[in-house]
Order: C-alpha cells, then structure tokens, then sequence
C-alpha cells in the first residue's frame, strides 16, 4: 500500500508508538541518573532513550510537514506546534520552580525565592528558542547526577527550532506563487539528503559533533517521507529485511548498526505505525499521554532519587513510571487537550470566516 493511501484520519498507531518511546526514554534515565551503565547503550553505542528520541523526531518531521502540505496555511502550523508545546511546558516550569523547587532546595525558602536562576530557569525554559536552563539553586545538589532538574529538555530546544526553520523555508518558498511548493519540496529532500550525509561523516570521522546533527536527520527525514509518500510502498516484503538486517548489523559491530540505523528506522516507523491493525488500535480510546510522560519524567526521577539515595534502577523505573504516568493523565485531560481544542475552534472560525467572505464577495 502506498504511504499516501493511510496518512489520512487519525486511525494509526501513533499514540502507541510514541508512550512506548516515552517510557523507553524514562527507562534510559533511570540507568544514567543513577550513573549505571545501560546494557543496550554498551553494545549498540546508543542509548534505548536516543532511538525513542530519533523516533519522536522522525514522527514529528513527517506530521508537521504534513501538516503544513495538506493546510497550506502558516498561520494555522505555528499556532498549532505553540499549543502542542507549551501550555503542558508551561504548567510543569511552574510545578518545578514553586513546588518541586521549593521542597528540595537546600537554601532557605527566601534565599531560593529571591535567587535570580530561579526566574532565569523559569523564562530560559519557556522559551526554547535560545536553550533551556537546568539548574534551579540548591536543587539536587547530593544525586548522582547533580543539579539537573528536567535534562529531557535539551531534546525540545532543537525540537522548536526544527519548526521554525520549517516555517522559515515553506516563508521564503511560498514567495514565489507559481513554484513556491516545488520549491519547497525539493528544499526538504535536499536537507534530509544533506543531513544524512553530515550525520554518517561526521559519525565515521573523528571530527566532533552536536546532538543536534542526528536530530536534523531524523526530523528531515520524517519530513521527506512526507513529501515522498506518493511514492513510498508500504510493504512486508521490504519491512521485514530491513529489521533482519537491523537486527544482524547489531550482531556484527556498532558501527555496522549504526550506518543500517539510519538507513531503515523511518520506514520501520512508518510501516508500524499504519500497517498493524486491529486489536492494536484500541488504543486509540486512551489519549495522547506521550508529551506528559517526557516532560514529567525527569524531575520525578531526580525527586525519587533525592529521597531515597539506594534506590535501585529498577524500583526507580517503576515507581516514576507510576508517577509519571498519573501526572501525565492529569496534563491530558486538564492542560494539553483542552489547548488542542482551542485550535481546533480557531481552524473552524477561519475557515467559517473564509467562506463568508468568498460567498459575499462582489462578482468580477
């Protein structure tokens, strides 16, 4: 089946896929919070946390691109990416400098209160354009992994600004009114080109790099599936290899993974988020827990570790998870949903909007 044939409607296993990602995300944490090794990390030479990343990336690339083809509309995409991430960020800044903050704090309470990196962590983070701050005064001091109150932040820095550079391109494209969408099609196949071969040189180079060159990658590559997926085939025959030879080259040494990594995981992805039917797609019923599960995590762990210093990996795997998990719901139905709807209303006045104006307009 062609990749085009399924995208429509939200009948997919996308919410599967992404609280499955979140979790591993947290389960990752709780090895290098507690500074232990994690054994797929050792024999991949990546990390169970990094491939849920680089599969939230790929999935983002492919929606909002998607997105953004099918509306046409820019005004709609940025509001869009702005509800989707910050009001959840928003309530959970707030819970982690008033709150969390407060109780684990080594300072006074007017000493944390009246220290200038508490609203520096506050605003930094809020903003993401320019980094995010992980510090907030006194906090965490004694874990092992010191100080970092939300390190799962980093990855929503370059997150933001992947949407901004694609708001940038479809601006810049759409000037020309006759090609603009060509054009911009052809600038998405050529970043995730370029990208690919930037991240595969500077991996079997000695040159340094930034998280942030994989991230390009796999963000850019979900977004030329998007404009490709006329022409990508959906099929077992092409998905099974592909995760045999994954499977293999894991076998065989990292660096072999790592080149068949990059190669096969967006269409492994794609291929398992609308091919498996049925039973699976009961799911659906539940909501969108993912972003809840990433934001909250991290402090929760942090917050864990702080009170009971022997805890183990596994006993901080469970119980953040429940944790986590509960506030996850609560940002669900209370913050994030209802700010979805709010952009759903907005779509409905334009477009109600829209087509008032075109019936009375005067005829020509």
């Amino acid at each position: 089946m062609k990749l085009s044939s399924v995208t429509s409607g939200k009948n997919n296993n996308y919410n599967l896929i992404r609280i499955l990602a979140a979790l591993a995300v947290l389960v990752g944490h709780s090895f290098a919070l507690l500074k232990q090794p994690e054994p797929l990390g050792q024999d991949l030479g990546i990390s169970l946390g990094s491939i849920a990343v680089d599969l939230f990336f790929i999935a983002s690339g492919f929606l909002v691109t998607g997105s953004l083809l099918q509306r046409q509309n820019l005004q709609e995409y940025l509001l869009a990416r702005a509800l989707r991430i910050f009001p959840g960020l928003l309530v959970v800044l707030l819970l982690s400098v008033f709150v969390l903050g407060a109780v684990f704090t080594s300072l006074t309470l007017t000493a944390y209160y009246s220290h200038p990196q508490t609203y520096y962590y506050l605003h930094k983070c809020l903003t993401l354009v320019t980094g995010a701050a992980y510090y907030l005064p006194g906090v965490f001091e004694s874990n092992p992994y010191k100080g970092a109150v939300n390190g799962s932040l980093w990855t929503m820095v370059y997150e933001v600004k992947m949407y901004i550079f694609l708001a940038i391109f479809w601006a810049v494209c759409r000037v020309s009114k006759n090609h603009g969408l060509l054009l911009f099609r052809r600038l998405i196949l050529l970043l995730a080109t370029g990208a690919g071969i930037f991240s595969l040189v500077h991996y079997f180079s000695s040159a340094e790099h930034s998280p942030a060159d994989g991230l390009f990658f796999m963000f850019f590559s979900g977004a030329a599936y998007a404009v490709l997926k006329d022409k990508v085939q959906l099929s077992a025959r092409l998905f099974w290899p592909l995760c045999l030879a994954l499977l293999g080259s894991a076998m065989l040494n990292q660096q072999a993974f790592f080149l068949v990594y990059q190669v096969s995981l967006a269409y492994i992805l794609f291929y398992l988020a609308y091919v498996p039917a049925g039973l699976i797609r009961k799911y659906n019923v539940l909501g969108d827990y993912s972003y809840g599960v990433y934001i909250y995590a991290f402090p929760v762990q942090q917050s864990l570790i702080a009170l009971y210093p022997a805890i183990s990996v596994a006993v901080l795997t469970l119980l953040s998870g429940a944790v986590t998990l509960m506030l996850a719901v609560l940002s669900w139905y209370l913050i994030e949903q209802p700010a979805l709807a709010f952009k759903g209303r907005f779509v409905a006045r334009r477009q109600s909007a829209s087509s008032l104006a075109a019936h009375t307009a005067p005829p020509v």
